[in-house]
């Protein structure tokens, strides 16, 4: 393996993080990363004096560029637009969890869907990625001035919508194994019991299947929801724990075949917003990964 190869191997995985969390698309990220990949295997090395600030530069505006056209597409999506899930097949490491926290929860990257795509790209450098605004600057080509007054329009944006309190990961996850087993219990009350009373669910079925053009809001509906699948399906629904975007998710199956990847927000006690990622397309990778 040569110099250069080593060094973009050393990488990927922080260049495929930028450009997931700026674009919400296993797929799409991965496309960026290849790029960058041709476009650094063609480049003069002996010109470029920090091999890192160069393919992060690189990564951040062609990003940028691929989500300005998504925006465009985005408008037209067939109902509410959600990321693709990124599926775990193992719990995270420590320095995985450090690294991964909420920055890229479905509840976060929904959030960055309000920002512009530089905005987007400045704000994930600085404040994900701890990069020094002069890095930031390289990056999507604007004075550092200019990045200091995206990432503080940005961090104004945001503050009010994300989560007030952070929940402990081994509470989120007992609290998702007793919604899940009344889930296949069928039972109700106990679903009903774990909803917020305003609770939300927001669904993602990209014109493929069926889903609601707008948010579900109210613990009794969104249970009654869950009970009807239920009725309807019987013992063929299936629930499973699993790790989607670095916090623990549910999956569920109807008849064998993977029909959804929720993600959940709680407040430790409750489960207050519900993300259902309906799509074939988007669902795709995580039936392949768990054979469903």
């Amino acid at each position: 393996m040569d110099d250069a190869t080593s060094v973009f191997d050393r990488l990927r995985r922080r260049l495929q993080a930028i450009a997931y969390r700026m674009l919400g698309s296993v797929a799409e990220a991965e496309d960026i990363v290849q790029d960058v990949w041709l476009r650094w295997h063609a480049a003069a090395h002996e010109t470029i004096h920090n091999a890192e600030a160069w393919l992060v530069s690189v990564t951040t505006r062609l990003s940028i560029d691929r989500l300005r056209a998504a925006k465009i597409q985005r408008e037209h999506y067939a109902g509410i637009w959600l990321p693709e899930p990124e599926y775990s097949a193992s719990p995270a490491t420590p320095e995985e969890m450090t690294e991964r926290a909420d920055d890229v929860s479905v509840a976060f990257l929904v959030l960055l869907e309000r920002l512009s795509p530089e905005a987007r790209a400045a704000f994930l450098l600085r404040e994900v990625f701890d990069a020094g605004y002069d890095e930031v600057a390289s990056a999507i080509g604007k004075s550092e001035a200019a990045c200091r007054q995206l990432v503080s329009r940005a961090k104004t944006q945001l503050r009010d919508a994300r989560p007030r309190a952070t929940v402990a990961r081994d509470i989120h996850r007992s609290l998702l194994q007793d919604f899940a087993q009344a889930l296949s219990r069928g039972d109700f009350a106990a679903i009903h019991a774990l909803l917020a009373d305003d609770a939300v669910l927001i669904g993602d079925g990209g014109g493929r299947v069926p889903s609601f053009p707008k948010p579900l809001e109210g613990g009794r509906r969104i249970a009654q929801l869950f009970f009807a699948a239920r009725l309807r399906y019987g013992d063929a629904v299936r629930v499973e724990l699993a790790l989607l975007n670095g916090q623990w998710a549910l999956l569920r199956f109807i008849e064998g075949k993977l029909e959804s990847a929720q993600s959940y927000e709680t407040d430790g006690v409750r489960i207050v917003r519900v993300h259902v990622q309906r799509n074939p397309d988007k669902l795709a990778r995580i039936a392949a990964a768990v054979g469903g």
